[in-house]
């Protein structure tokens, strides 16, 4: 197969349309792909948000924590002061799951870096703030992030409601 499209190419059948110049993709293939991931409303973002909201807990979607920053939480509990973030394993460097890319190695490896470097910066910002961050990798369990979640929520309104000061953790 790989032989017949190699000919094809050869014979002038089969031609690839050029990349346009702003783009930092290897090939159009990558560029399709680059171009098709969603920055919002993800399959495990819309997971999580259902099974928290069939335990009747509400929420903003996409809002900033902080009006002066400019940064986006995929979930807000405002009154709680809680912001959870659904980190995607590529673009934010999961552990367990980024492979670094082959292509554009330079590239990628700079565009993860400082997507985990505003990571940090937005989750010191919010937490100097008096914000609870919750990050959960897209390939976690979304019953058992809502649950973390829930719990989070749980202890911080207990303790609002018992009178004492809550130090957390994410």
């Amino acid at each position: 197969m790989a032989d017949a499209w190699r000919h094809a190419r050869e014979k002038g059948l089969v031609t690839e349309e050029p990349l346009p110049p702003e783009s930092t993709a290897s090939s159009q293939e990558v560029r399709a792909s680059m171009r098709a991931n969603r920055g919002k409303d993800t399959g495990p973002e819309l997971a999580l948000r259902s099974l928290l909201y069939s335990r009747g807990l509400r929420y903003r979607v996409n809002a900033r924590p902080l009006a002066e920053i400019r940064r986006s939480a995929d979930l807000v509990f405002p009154r709680d002061k809680v912001a959870v973030f659904v980190d995607g394993c590529f673009w934010h460097g999961c552990p367990e799951h980024y492979r670094p890319a082959i292509r554009n190695a330079d590239f990628w490896r700079e565009k993860i870096e400082g997507n985990r470097a505003r990571d940090a910066e937005t989750t010191e910002k919010l937490s100097a703030a008096g914000w609870t961050v919750i990050r959960v990798w897209e390939h976690e369990d979304p019953a058992a992030a809502a649950e973390r979640v829930d719990q989070w929520l749980r202890r911080l309104r207990s303790s609002v409601s018992s009178g004492k000061p809550t130090v957390v953790g994410g």
